[in-house]
């Protein structure tokens, strides 16, 4: 008996594939969800074998949740349901992920469960850079902690500084550690924070100013946050010229 977990922001779409599913008789649903998010939260507690995802969704879209399942201890085989054209289709078909065509047919739901693989993290991140599905970076970042994993909403994130191996992400609410390097990171989220120093990216939506201190030493104010970061000098000046576009 497989368990399932059906994602999808339309109700009539997860009703439907729910009812296909049951006919089959080796399928268990176990949950469905409207946002990505909402997914997460539902995986860690029911644990699917098999998670239906729609590939556009608000907020989270059905890449950026996949990658986030495949950071579970288990994680999910992830089948995307699309309503893409065959150029589409051909990107994921590369990627050897489990995908469905909208509307989904019943002999074709049959064949890619008895093929699909588990989520392939170096796959999923091959698509996310593909022009086709490109977002601009994630929306969410995953944290590990002792309770599980946490999902930190990239644009509540005020600052990400690394110290040692690790990087720090500071956010209204506190702080979290990644496994993820400072210069992934400024890749990917490129033109939404800037460096300001080897160690810091701040996030350019919530710098207030800049300062100078009688040192010489320049600080960048940050809404949300009760300290303020050092400026490297060799980044003031690029700082600068920023602030003065925006």
């Amino acid at each position: 008996m497989m368990n399932i977990l059906i994602v999808d922001d339309e109700p009539l779409a997860r009703d439907r594939l729910s009812r296909m599913l049951t006919s089959l008789g080796n399928c268990r649903l176990v949950g469905s969800a409207g946002t990505g998010q909402e997914a997460i939260n539902l995986a860690q507690d029911t644990s699917p074998d098999v998670v239906f995802m729609d590939v556009r969704m608000p907020g989270m879209d059905g890449l950026a949740a996949a990658q986030h399942l495949a950071e579970l201890d288990i994680p999910p085989a992830v089948i995307f349901c699309t309503a893409y054209d065959d150029y589409a289709v051909e990107a994921f078909s590369s990627q050897a992920i489990g995908y469905l065509l909208k509307p989904v047919k019943q002999d074709e739901l049959i064949t890619v469960l008895n093929r699909t693989r588990r989520v392939n993290k170096a796959q999923l991140s091959e698509l996310q850079q593909s022009p086709l599905f490109n977002t601009g970076g994630r929306t969410h970042i995953t944290s590990k902690n002792r309770r599980g994993i946490d999902l930190l909403s990239v644009s509540e994130i005020r600052m990400f500084q690394a110290d040692h191996k690790y990087v720090t992400a500071y956010h209204a609410e506190g702080e979290a550690l990644l496994d993820e390097t400072l210069k992934e990171l400024e890749d990917e989220f490129d033109g939404r924070f800037v460096r300001i120093h080897r160690n810091a990216l701040v996030s350019i939506p919530h710098i207030d100013g800049l300062e100078r201190n009688n040192e010489g030493q320049y600080y960048v104010r940050l809404q949300g946050l009760d300290f303020r970061p050092q400026v490297s000098r060799r980044h003031v000046s690029p700082l600068r010229r920023l602030l003065d576009q925006i």
